[in-house]
């Protein structure tokens, strides 16, 4: 998937690792949307987050997981 120039290189190797179907390029990092198990999706990504040992942290809110969204933010 082709992405903005301006991701942080621990954004991007997110990306490539996670793959994410849709996402949302935002000011502190990405916003994933459409997950359908959102829960099993914010494990993975903190999963991949640790063993990439990237400066990155999974938000997200009750707002986010009405539409299957969550965010992966730099540190």
């Amino acid at each position: 998937m082709n992405t903005a120039n301006n991701l942080s290189k621990d954004i991007q190797k997110f990306i490539d690792k996670f793959e994410p179907n849709k996402f949302k390029v935002m000011r502190s990092g990405i916003e994933i949307r459409g997950m359908n198990n959102i829960h099993d999706a914010i494990e993975t990504a903190n999963e991949v987050i640790e063993k990439l040992k990237l400066n990155l942290q999974v938000a997200h809110n009750a707002e986010m997981v009405s539409y299957g969204a969550f965010e992966v933010n730099m540190v």
